[in-house]
C-alpha cells in the first residue's frame, strides 16, 4: 500500500483511478481498457508531481525525507556493493542495530561502509531503534575507521537518523563523549570519508558520522542540529510552529549547498527517491564513483588538510563593522597611527588640561 503525503492528495486520487483503469475486471465482468483514458491521467499525475515538487517549502521536504517509503541504507549497501561483511560490536558493551557498518566492494576497490538504517516495518524499526544510534553504535564505527584508516581503505557513509538516543541508558554509558569521539575520529582519518544524508540528518547524531571531506545530500534530504519540531517547541512552545523553524533552520539541501556547508547535491526524480529508486541508484553510483576516483590522486596529507580546511572555511565572513568604513579609527590597524594624530593635533589643549588638574589636586591637598 503506497503512502501519500498531505500534500499529495490529489496525486492519491488520480493514482487510485488510474489503477481502476488499469484493470479490466470491475464489478460488471471484463471491460476493455481505456488507454486513451490511462494515459491522459497519467500525464496529468506526471504535471501535477513536476509542479508540487518543484514548490516545496521548508517543511514539506521534511516531510519527504522522512517518507515510510524512502530508500534506506540498507537499500544502499545491497544495491550498490559487493561482498559486504557487516561487522559487529564495540568490544566494550554490545551491538547497536541501529547502524550497518562493514567492510565490501564498491566498483573494484575495497570500502569501509557505515549506515545509519532506521527499518522498513513496525518489527525492523522498533529493532533498529528508529535509526537512532547508542554510544556503542559510534564506539562500533569508530573502531573500524581506525582499521580502515590502517589499511588505507577510503570511508562511505550514509546518514539517516532523527539524532542520537536520548535515553537514559545511553547517557549512563557516555553518549555525549561517544559523538565528540566520533567527530574526532572522523576528521583525523587519513582517508577519504564520503558521507551521503539519504534522507535526515538530525543533530550530533548525523554530525559524528558526516565530519567528512565530502558532504552529498540527495534533494529532498535534510541536515539540520535539531528537528523542526524540537525548534518549534523550543522556540514558541508550539510544534505547529514547525513550518517556520523549518524555514529559520535553513535545512534543505539547496540553502545548505549556498552557504557552502554541504558539497554536491544529487537529483531526485520526480516525486522523490521513492517513486523511482533504481534512479536514485544509479545517480548515487556516479556520484561515489566520481568521487573516489578524484580522492585517489591526493595524498594522506593532503586529504587530511582538505577536510580541516573545509570545516574550519564553514561560517567565515568578512568583520562585521558598525561603523563607516569611511572612518579611519573603527579599523584595529590604525588604532595606533590615529592615537598619535589626536595627540598632536590637541597637544596643547591637553597640557593646559593637565596644568589645570595638577594645579586643583596641590590646592585641595
Amino acid at each position: 500500500m503506497k503512502h501519500y503525503l498531505e500534500f499529495e492528495r490529489d496525486i492519491k486520487h488520480l493514482e487510485e483511478e488510474l489503477e481502476k483503469l488499469k484493470d479490466p475486471f470491475n464489478k460488471e465482468g471484463l471491460s476493455q481498457v481505456e488507454t486513451n483514458k490511462i494515459s491522459a491521467i497519467q500525464s496529468k499525475i506526471d504535471k501535477k508531481l513536476k509542479d508540487s515538487y518543484a514548490n516545496l517549502d521548508q517543511w514539506q521536504i521534511t516531510q519527504v525525507a522522512r517518507h515510510e517509503e524512502r530508500p534506506k541504507a540498507k537499500f544502499f549497501i545491497e544495491n550498490l556493493f559487493e561482498n559486504f561483511v557487516n561487522l559487529s560490536g564495540d568490544r566494550r558493551f554490545s551491538e547497536d542495530e541501529a547502524v550497518l557498518a562493514g567492510f565490501a566492494e564498491f566498483e573494484g576497490k575495497s570500502v569501509l561502509v557505515i549506515g545509519q538504517e532506521k527499518g522498513d516495518d513496525l518489527e525492523s524499526r522498533l529493532k533498529r531503534n528508529f535509526g537512532m544510534m547508542r554510544p556503542e553504535g559510534y564506539r562500533k564505527c569508530i573502531r573500524l575507521m581506525k582499521l580502515a584508516d590502517k589499511f588505507n581503505i577510503p570511508i562511505i557513509s550514509f546518514i539517516d537518523t532523527p539524532g542520537a538516543y536520548p535515553g537514559i541508558g545511553a547517557e549512563q554509558r557516555g553518549q555525549a563523549e561517544a559523538i565528540a569521539s566520533s567527530i574526532e575520529c572522523c576528521v583525523s582519518m587519513k582517508v577519504p570519508i564520503i558521507s551521503v544524508i539519504i534522507g535526515e540528518g538530525g543533530s550530533g547524531g548525523a554530525i559524528a558520522l558526516a565530519s567528512s571531506n565530502k558532504i552529498i545530500m540527495l534533494e529532498h534530504s535534510i541536515f539540520s542540529v535539531i528537528s523542526p519540531e524540537g525548534a518549534a517547541s523550543i522556540l514558541w512552545r508550539d510544534q505547529n510552529k514547525s513550518l517556520e523553524a523549518a524555514k529559520a533552520m535553513k535545512l534543505t539541501a539547496k540553502e545548505l549547498f549556498n552557504m557552502k556547508i554541504i558539497d554536491e547535491i544529487i537529483p531526485e526524480p520526480i516525486g522523490g527517491a521513492h517513486r523511482n529508486k533504481e534512479q536514485v541508484l544509479i545517480s548515487t553510483r556516479e556520484t561515489l564513483n566520481k568521487n573516489l576516483n578524484e580522492y585517489s590522486k591526493y595524498t594522506k596529507e593532503q586529504i587530511f588538510t582538505q577536510r580541516k580546511e573545509k570545516f574550519l572555511s564553514i561560517g567565515k565572513q568578512k568583520p562585521f563593522t558598525v561603523f563607516s568604513v569611511k572612518t579611519d579609527w573603527v579599523k584595529r590597524s590604525n588604532i595606533l597611527e590615529n592615537s598619535k594624530e589626536i595627540l598632536f593635533k590637541f597637544k596643547k589643549e591637553l597640557i593646559i588640561v593637565f596644568v589645570v588638574i595638577l594645579t586643583a589636586i596641590l590646592l585641595f591637598y
